[in-house]
């Protein structure tokens, strides 16, 4: 027996390199690494940057002087600033109702009927042009002397003032036309996600007796959380991020009546030569963004969770 068990081959261990050993590891890190370097470069580094340059005096051109927090104690002080923090307010409230109206026409475009298709596609001519021409057609529309409104109800005996150069009127003025937009994007989510609606738990509720807004409620909408959820976080970020319409139809006026932080700092940074104290604007409006960004990734870590 013992020659025999001399006489046999002996397996070799060849010894596993490193990656081999580590490959489950280090191959999703290697698919990460360049998406990882790009985010870094693009959005993290401005971001620190932005933040460096909140506590400094800088016109753009010459030599950076360190103020600590002076910047930001101006900003407590400067009555523009709360105006256009309050008319951010305004904007995330009233966007909201997007989603709301998205709703209600994706549920209105959703039938099978002929000629729908023409219908959708007036519905999503708003969401393709750009927020330029948006701005321009509200512009056109506000006018009081050969506006499209002024055109429709001067007839009937009525005057419509002039919106946009009104302290009281311009804000609401500027949401509507984004409203416009904004609500055809969240019509879009709706409509995707009403293809998802499971058809026969909605006749199975019909069976029952349910109908109209009940079945709406207590059927329909629950299918729709993913679609609701998107909706609300994306016009939430678009709120906070207003800025194009304001620089195209009123340019934060009259009185900065109809200012918001985005505009407030690019008008520092490019007019007034003050870098540093649009520095400070815009980490005011990260952090203040950075609420509902925690509250999303909260909400859609818990979701995947529970999916699971």
């Amino acid at each position: 027996m013992s020659d025999l068990s001399v006489g046999a081959p002996v397996p070799v261990r060849r010894r596993q390199s490193f990656f081999r050993r580590n490959k489950l590891v280090i191959t999703p890190l290697l698919f990460i690494a360049p998406a990882f370097a790009m985010f870094s470069l693009f959005v993290i580094y401005p971001i620190i940057q932005s933040i460096a340059l909140s506590f400094t005096q800088w016109q753009g051109i010459g030599p950076k002087t360190f103020i600590g927090f002076e910047n930001y104690r101006q900003l407590w002080h400067d009555p523009v600033f709360w105006k256009a923090l309050v008319n951010n307010i305004y904007w995330l409230v009233l966007f909201l109702l997007a989603p709301v109206i998205g709703l209600f026409v994706a549920l209105f475009l959703n039938q099978k009927v002929f000629g729908i298709r023409l219908v959708k596609s007036l519905f999503f001519f708003p969401f393709v042009v750009s927020q330029i021409v948006v701005g321009m057609i509200f512009t056109w529309f506000y006018d009081p002397s050969f506006g499209l409104i002024a055109a429709i109800i001067e007839p009937l005996g009525w005057t419509i003032p002039s919106i946009l150069a009104d302290e009281n009127w311009a804000t609401i003025g500027v949401i509507v036309a984004g409203l416009w937009p904004q609500t055809a994007y969240c019509m879009i989510l709706y409509l995707t996600g009403l293809n998802s609606v499971n058809p026969e738990i909605v006749e199975a509720a019909r069976l029952d007796g349910a109908k109209g807004w009940w079945l709406l409620v207590h059927i329909v909408l629950p299918q729709l959380r993913a679609a609701t959820f998107i909706a609300i976080v994306v016009t939430i970020i678009g709120a906070l991020r207003s800025f194009d319409l304001v620089a195209i139809m009123t340019e934060g006026g009259p009185y900065n009546s109809s200012n918001v932080l985005a505009y407030y700092m690019y008008d520092n940074a490019i007019f007034r030569y003050r870098v540093g104290y649009a520095a400070a604007i815009a980490t005011v409006l990260f952090m203040i963004m950075n609420v509902y960004i925690a509250w999303f990734l909260m909400r859609l870590l818990k979701s995947e969770k529970g999916s699971h």
